[in-house]
């Protein structure tokens, strides 16, 4: 028989096919928007679009994000966010996804070599190649991946498990290089991505005593083989110490752990069935959730507390058996693989009891044991007496329809992610417990101006949480934009009351309110406290210059736009604050001259609107859609304008034609809410 594994064209021919497939399942998510906690890493941190701060990420935990209960050491996923930012020139989606994109490509290749070096040991099979390259490929585009895929603040999880394995590719496909140690420098930089990269110590060692010594599971126990163990570990201990080196180093700059919340015994055994979930999606992915609902186990005799506990006994026995022999042991490999990936967050007790991003990283090691075992599924196969290719190709032809149905799946998943409204709309739906995804269905609802049905889903989310401060921050905001100042003003004292993370943003909100009723001194106050809890934000801080700017307050603006300048130097609004503090007079506005840009009309509006000439605003932003038609800034500027002409209608139509141009424009969100609060008490 032809030996297949020589039969490059056909291989390359599948690739291509599997290439093209994987291009087109994930084809309808590129310009998805931003959700999540990408408002607080992406869309409201200025310091990822500014690409000069591209060193200061590497020691200042502040700049990951706007709250200080996330702050921490990621820098290189900073850097990679500022690289996109600078490259768009504002925040594109797009090319936040297509980075990620590429890095998840990188990803799927390099698994493709990784599969067939660690099946050829275990194998001689001439169709191992086409083997690893379809499960590769089921790793490509297994739906439960594009949850990771399509959450852009979750390339640290792409960014983390490429270096881990990049490093682990080095180590095992160029072996005579190890003297160089060069596949201790990957790991390094994987460090700044994501504490994650000390599991690549425990998968080196098993890797190298299950295939390099030839020393199952159970002959780790065995006092002959003692030497050769404690050898691994000194080969290892160069990647170890400088791993974690660097791991105390960026730990040791995180001032918050709020995200580790849960009591650790109940959480530990609520993992074991946690696993049993994550496993069960890797064949079946159905019930993906961005959000879930899923809580601490309490019940140490709760049935699936029994059933998680069956399932690792079952793993563990499954691991040992496996290791026996030198055919089974990429199975072996695969299932440690996926065990060791889940310990960081199976031991830490985090809010949040499952996730399904956490499945990115583990999943690697279940496709190789799923490999593995159709690998010998064709052995068996080659010692019968039927047709061997024919068998071959129609396991394989099984699996190829497998990687299909899964790409189909990430293709519908890609539509969930499309807007923040069909978000977490499936979320209410496959979570429907949980409140965090409830209160965010509703906001989604209040940016539509349905205030309704935004109250109603904001009292179902009440009713799963009780003391949640950014809850009733939301209510505040919607009694304050229906006019229900009393109410508002209480809620956003509950806010504050609950605000147990120390964020500024119940303090930042009510502040705007304050000020939108013309409350100056007490929106000062409150815009003050909320500098004091983040001084790194620029949002109070904002605030706080239009507060002055329309008090005249000229020296306390001069003070305040100094400190916006220096938290983003480029920031347009923070010059125009300081020219008008040092001058201590609104900006003057030159007379509209020959069109030159859009974005010189676009400034000039915004110049007109400071000093209240909303009709000439508009003759602005109107001038500015003569050179570019699809402004979404002069759509939001003109609707503004027409706001305080108390012509609402026009607010409207002018608010959405900024929002179906750009989806995530949060002024023209604001801008229309008000509009269509203010028509509907006609």
């Amino acid at each position: 028989m032809k030996d297949l594994n020589s039969s490059k064209p056909k291989l390359l021919a599948l690739a291509l096919l599997l290439f093209s497939i994987f291009l087109l399942s994930y084809s309808n998510h590129f310009n998805n928007t931003f959700h999540f906690d990408d408002s607080h890493t992406i869309e409201d941190n200025p310091y990822i679009k500014n690409i000069n701060n591209c060193a200061k990420f590497f020691y200042t935990p502040q700049m990951f994000s706007t709250l200080p209960s996330h702050w921490g050491l990621r820098p290189i996923v900073s850097v990679s966010l500022a690289v996109d930012y600078w490259l768009a020139g504002d925040l594109n989606p797009f090319y936040f996804h297509l980075s990620t994109f590429i890095w998840f490509t990188l990803i799927c290749i390099l698994l493709f070599f990784v599969y067939q070096k660690i099946l050829n040991q275990a194998i001689d099979n001439e169709w191992t190649k086409y083997c690893a390259l379809l499960i590769a490929a089921w790793y490509a585009m297994h739906t439960a991946n594009a949850e990771t895929i399509n959450y852009i603040i979750s390339r640290s999880d792409v960014l983390s498990t490429f270096f881990i394995l990049l490093s682990f590719g080095i180590f095992i496909l160029a072996p005579k290089k190890r003297k160089y140690f060069l596949y201790v420098i990957p790991a390094v930089i994987g460090v700044f991505t994501k504490e994650t990269v000390l599991t690549l110590v425990i998968i080196l060692f098993f890797y190298i005593n299950l295939f390099e010594k030839n020393i199952s599971i159970a002959g780790h126990f065995k006092k002959t083989n003692f030497n050769a163990i404690f050898k691994t570990i000194l080969s290892l201990l160069p990647l170890f110490f400088c791993v974690a080196a660097v791991q105390y180093y960026t730990l040791s700059q995180m001032k918050s752990t709020s995200d580790i919340s849960n009591p650790l015994g109940h959480y530990i055994l609520t993992q074991s069935f946690v696993w049993v979930r994550y496993v069960i999606a890797f064949f079946i992915p159905i019930n993906l959730s961005a959000d879930s609902d899923w809580g601490v186990i309490s019940n140490a005799f709760d049935e699936r507390i029994i059933v998680g506990l069956v399932f690792i006994v079952l793993l563990v026995v499954a691991i040992f058996k496996t290791s026996i022999k030198k055919e089974t042991r990429p199975i072996t490999f695969g299932l440690i693989w996926f065990s060791v990936s889940l310990l960081p967050t199976s031991l830490a007790p985090f809010a949040e009891v499952t996730n399904d991003h956490r499945m990115f990283f583990a999943f690697i090691g279940l496709a190789l044991a799923a490999g593995n075992y159709l690998l010998l599924i064709m052995q068996r196969i080659k010692s019968s007496s039927v047709s061997i290719v024919k068998m071959n190709r129609i396991v394989l032809f099984g699996l190829f329809i497998i990687v299909c149905l899964n790409a189909y799946g990430v293709y519908q998943r890609n539509k969930v992610w499309k807007t923040e409204e069909t978000l977490w709309y499936d979320v209410t739906i496959k979570s429907p417990a949980n409140g965090r995804g409830l209160m965010n269905y509703g906001l989604t609802q209040m940016a539509k101006g349905n205030y309704d049905g935004a109250n109603t889903y904001f009292q179902k989310a009440l009713f799963y949480n009780h003391y949640y401060d950014v809850l009733y921050t939301n209510i505040a905001i919607l009694k304050g934009a229906t006019n229900q100042n009393q109410e508002a003003e209480d809620n956003f004292k509950k806010a504050i009351q609950y605000n147990s993370r120390s964020s500024h943003q119940p303090y930042y909100y009510y502040a705007r309110f304050l000020k939108r009723i013309h409350r100056y001194a007490d929106a000062e106050n409150m815009a003050i406290q909320a500098n004091t809890v983040n001084p790194y934000s620029l949002e109070p801080l904002d605030m706080l210059a239009m507060i002055y700017s329309e008090t005249q307050q000229w020296d306390k603006l001069v003070e305040t736009a100094n400190k916006i300048l220096q938290i983003q130097p480029n920031y347009a609004k923070g010059k125009d604050y300081l020219s008008m503090g040092i001058n201590k007079r609104p900006l003057e506005v030159a007379p509209i001259s020959k069109p030159t840009t859009a974005a010189d009309y676009i400034n000039q509006s915004l110049l007109l609107y400071n000093t209240k000439e909303y009709a000439k605003c508009i003759d602005a932003c109107k001038a500015a859609l003569a050179i570019d038609a699809n402004n979404a800034d002069a759509y939001n500027n003109m609707g503004a304008a027409y706001n305080q002409l108390l012509e609402w209608q026009k607010a409207i139509d002018a608010c959405s034609k900024a929002l179906q141009l750009n989806p995530t424009h949060k002024l023209a969100q604001g801008n229309l809410n008000w509009a269509k609060s203010q028509l509907n008490k006609k």
